[in-house]
């Protein structure tokens, strides 16, 4: 009798590399819901395949290969191979990534981005797999912080480009208020037809012109904060069951469900791997 493969994640933060976030999983039945990161996503498939939406096409990562996903850009993942997934992932911030850059004297140019949602590029995905085992490990800081600003230029030289910021007042304004005002309001957010009034358009325009300066509708776009802010929370240490009331979840469960399809861990073990050791 064949024995079923167990699904495991372990998250943490990397204090060395300033507590960027790293993840070492193996996914079987996991299915990642559409979701976006504030920061980059940069993760290396170590065994099996997976198969994600990104950018409007489905892509497939096999063993070997580097997923690049840019800051806030939606995507989702699953496996692609009958006995899953294993793959080790960094999800920085984007100034623990344009700080490496400074510090080179290469940055300044605005923010690094990647066109490939997949590499090919062996000897850094062999970087990145290695310096992520050597954090899990407890590699000393030393070698963690020199082997990091290694694998980013190198991923920064070889595959990113940077582009300037957006000039402010390049998304329409109405788009703004209503982002604004939705963020004001996560646990009890305004209807479309209170939103569409408050910035003076008809709903179906609002709900258009929403989509199309933010990639997302605006119920998709409040979920997605909402996550975001439940990170944040439970960041500062708050219970899940705080932050699910907080922030207008039905139940702790409600919550949990939703955050382990966004991130892949519950937000009791995203809490745990954010405290202080």
């Amino acid at each position: 009798m064949t024995t079923p493969l167990r699904e495991q994640a372990h998250l943490w933060q990397a204090a060395a590399l300033g507590d960027v976030e790293l993840l070492h999983a193996r996914y079987v039945q996991q299915r990642f819901a559409p979701h976006v990161h504030d920061g980059y996503v940069f993760t290396v498939i170590e065994a099996g395949a997976q198969r994600f939406w990104h950018r409007g096409s489905e892509h497939l990562a096999p063993v070997g290969s580097m997923v690049l996903i840019n800051p806030d850009e939606l995507h989702t993942g699953a496996t692609a191979h009958e006995s899953g997934w294993r793959y080790r992932g960094f999800y920085p911030e984007t100034d623990r990534v344009s700080c490496v850059l400074d510090e080179l004297q290469i940055g300044g140019r605005g923010l690094p981005l990647f066109k490939d949602s997949v590499i090919h590029d062996p000897a850094l995905a062999a970087a990145f797999s290695q310096l992520n085992q050597g954090c899990e490990a407890g590699a000393s800081a030393l070698e963690q912080q020199t082997a990091w600003r290694h694998a980013v230029l190198a991923l920064v030289q070889r595959h990113g480009h940077c582009r300037e910021p957006a000039a402010p007042g390049n998304e329409p304004l109405a788009v703004r208020r209503a982002r604004d005002l939705l963020e004001s309001q996560l646990a009890d957010p305004p209807s479309l037809e209170a939103l569409a009034a408050a910035v003076n358009l008809s709903p179906f325009h609002f709900a258009r012109v929403f989509r199309q300066a933010t990639g997302l509708p605006p119920h998709a776009w409040l979920k997605q904060r909402r996550l975001s802010r439940a990170r944040e929370l439970l960041r500062s240490g708050l219970s899940a069951l705080e932050v699910a009331l907080r922030l207008g979840f039905a139940d702790q469960s409600h919550l949990s469900r939703q955050f382990k399809q966004a991130y892949g861990v519950t937000p009791g073990a995203f809490r745990q791997a954010c405290q202080p050791r």
